[in-house]
Parts: C-alpha cells; sequence; structure tokens
C-alpha cells in the first residue's frame, strides 16, 4: 500500500485538484478536471480504512460508523485537504480535495468591477452558485479575503468544513466549523447575530431554517454570503421560493426583491492549454426591474435583464462562455454542452476564430 504521505505529495506536485480512494481500485487523482489513476497497487479494504485512519480521529469515524459519512478539514505540512469519508458497499472510501494555498483576487478569477462593488454593501444577500466542484468555496474565500484586506469588518463564518483559515487583517474573522464548533447551519447564523457582525458567511442554504435566518440576517442590516446547487439566477430564486410553503412565497419574494443583493453563478472547465481550469460565469444584480420580476413572480424574465444589463455589471453564461472560446480557453464543445442557451452562445461567436491559447485566469 502506497504511504498517505506519498499520494498527498503526489496531489500536491501534480496540481491535482481530488485524490479518491476506494476499495479495488488504485488511488484516482483529478487532473485538470479529468480522472487519471495512478500506477500503483490497488487497493484493499484495508488498505483504505487504514488510509482513512491515518487522517481522520475517532470523533470522524464514530460519526461515519452513525450516519455513513463525515467531512472534515486537515492540514499537511503547508498545504490543506477537505476531506469526505463515507462507506460504500459497506467498506470505507475517501475523497480528498486539496485547498488552494493563494487565494486568486476577484480579478484573477475573472470577475468585472461590478462583483467588487458588492463588497462594500452595507446588508443584503449574495449568492454564489453552481454544481459541487465549480469553485464556489474559492470565489467566497477570496470575496471574503477581499473584504477582510480593505474594510474594519467583523466577518463571521459557519463552515462545513472550514476550508480556508483567514488571519486578521484590517477586518476581523471568526470562522465556525459544523460539528465542531457549531451543530449546524441554522444554529450557527443565529448565534451569529448575537455576536455583533458586519458580514456573515453560511457555507451552504441546505434547508428551509437556514434559507429563512439568513434572509432575516440580510434583513436586519448584515452583509451575508451563501451558496445554492443551482445553475442561473432564475432557478436560484425559484429553488428559494419552492422551499417556502404555498403560504408563505408571497412574502419570500417580497423579501428577495428587497435584500437579494446578486446571484453569481459559475462553472469550472477544463482549459484547451491543459492548464488547470478556468470560470464562466452568470451574474445577476439585483435592479428595480428585476426586483419587481421576482416580486411578481416573473423569475423566467431574469435573463432577459441580465442580458441587456451590462452597465450594471451583469454577464450571461453565453457571454462568459463565447469570450472564454474567443480568448482560445475552452473549446468549441464545452461552449455548446454549458451554455443554458446554446444558439444565444453560438450567435455571440458568429464567424470568429479564438484567438491563440494563452495563459488566463484559472480557478
Amino acid at each position: 500500500m502506497t504511504p498517505m504521505e506519498d499520494l498527498l505529495r503526489v496531489v500536491i506536485d501534480e496540481g491535482a485538484s481530488d485524490l479518491h480512494l476506494t476499495v479495488d481500485s488504485p488511488p484516482v487523482v483529478r487532473l485538470g478536471g479529468a480522472l487519471v489513476k495512478l500506477q500503483v497497487p490497488v487497493l484493499s479494504a484495508g488498505d483504505c480504512e487504514a488510509l482513512v485512519r491515518s487522517v481522520a480521529s475517532e470523533t470522524v469515524l464514530q460519526r461515519v460508523a452513525e450516519v455513513g459519512s463525515a467531512d472534515f478539514g486537515f492540514s499537511y505540512q503547508q498545504d490543506r485537504f477537505r476531506v469526505s469519508v463515507f462507506r460504500q458497499r459497506g467498506q470505507l472510501g475517501m475523497v480528498l480535495r486539496l485547498v488552494p494555498k493563494r487565494l486568486l483576487t476577484l480579478e484573477e478569477i475573472g470577475f468585472p468591477p461590478a462583483v467588487r462593488d458588492l463588497l462594500a454593501l452595507p446588508r443584503g444577500l449574495v449568492l454564489v452558485t453552481g454544481p459541487t466542484g465549480s469553485g464556489k468555496s474559492t470565489t467566497l474565500a477570496s470575496m471574503l479575503d477581499t473584504i477582510n484586506a480593505t474594510m474594519p469588518s467583523h466577518i463571521m463564518t459557519v463552515e462545513d468544513p472550514i476550508e480556508y483559515f483567514h488571519p486578521h487583517k484590517m477586518g476581523l474573522v471568526n470562522q465556525r466549523e459544523v460539528g465542531v464548533d457549531v451543530p449546524g447551519f441554522a444554529e450557527g447564523l443565529r448565534r451569529a447575530l448575537r455576536q455583533d457582525p458586519d458580514v456573515i458567511l453560511v457555507g451552504e442554504m441546505r434547508d428551509l431554517e437556514t434559507m429563512e435566518t439568513a434572509v432575516t440576517a440580510a434583513e436586519t442590516g448584515h452583509l451575508v454570503f451563501s451558496t445554492l446547487h443551482t445553475t442561473g439566477a432564475a432557478r436560484t430564486v425559484d429553488r428559494i421560493v419552492d422551499a417556502f410553503g404555498a403560504g408563505q412565497q408571497e412574502m419570500i419574494r417580497t423579501q428577495l426583491a428587497v435584500n437579494l443583493k446578486a446571484v453569481i453563478s459559475q462553472l469550472l472547465l477544463p482549459r484547451l492549454d491543459g492548464l488547470g481550469r478556468v470560470a464562466a460565469f452568470e451574474i445577476m444584480v439585483n435592479t428595480p426591474s428585476i426586483a419587481a420580476l421576482i416580486r411578481e413572480n416573473k423569475s423566467f424574465r431574469i435573463s432577459n435583464d441580465i442580458l441587456t444589463g451590462a452597465k450594471h455589471g451583469m454577464v450571461t453564461l453565453e457571454a462568459s462562455l463565447a469570450d472564454l472560446y474567443l480568448r482560445g480557453l475552452i473549446s468549441y464543445e464545452q461552449v455548446v454542452t454549458k451554455a443554458q442557451d446554446p444558439q444565444s452562445a453560438l450567435q455571440l461567436i458568429g464567424s470568429q476564430r479564438p484567438r491563440n491559447v494563452g495563459r488566463g485566469s484559472s480557478s
């Protein structure tokens, strides 16, 4: 069996994003978005258990025994990993994600200036959405780092697990981990409201109670950041509204119309030059017109406002994909398969050819 230290060193040295350990397979890393099997022996059930025990505490193992899985973070030398341990077919498996050591600036990620403007808002709800592995945590960490470095704000986070450790800079940062410092997101968020925060990060709005509390926090004078596993602003609004009962939906639409300041949906795509991945975005910034659409249950028309909202810093996913293609960073196939409206994206590309592949921003 290959020692865990050697496997972690491969991830770090090769720039892999994830390490997969499961029975009857050799260790597998994700490089540039693709899975690659390492040329080492296949793991037995005993090997997997030994590798899990080499990084997981007894508390983690007890949780796995009780509920079937557990997430936690741990540091190896100068690097940090987010870990998920789980049972499958009655045996242990594990996925470790390397947390990038250096946070990218918002400009390096590829955001327009309008996103930086959101960070100076005195209150409101900002959501970063996208599928698992789309870089939501990295984007949020970069946003918090920008606030921390430039504003004398008290930042409270509730995370599961804590991925990035934020040192105190101009701001003051307190980070609470679910299952270690606080029992759950909703409870952590409720408690945070009594701890004099200016900015609150809720790692994920997983349930109705957390959604309700996050919206209330935004309404009562806090800048709240969180995530949802949705794609696109319209679907994000619908997802939140649909979580509430029919009798509450008109109220939550009214609250969102006022307090939802922006939705940033993102995808991570493999770069053509093989140098990691690059982010594509849809950015919705709330305007009086969009607020009216949310309030009047016409979220299906939000995409039209995003299309014409460039002066407010809005970007459609199709425009973002077309830009990445024309800069030579992603393939034509990625544009077609990832766009919500492929025809619109192809019209933006037209007959233009991509420029030479270059070293653009990656995430």
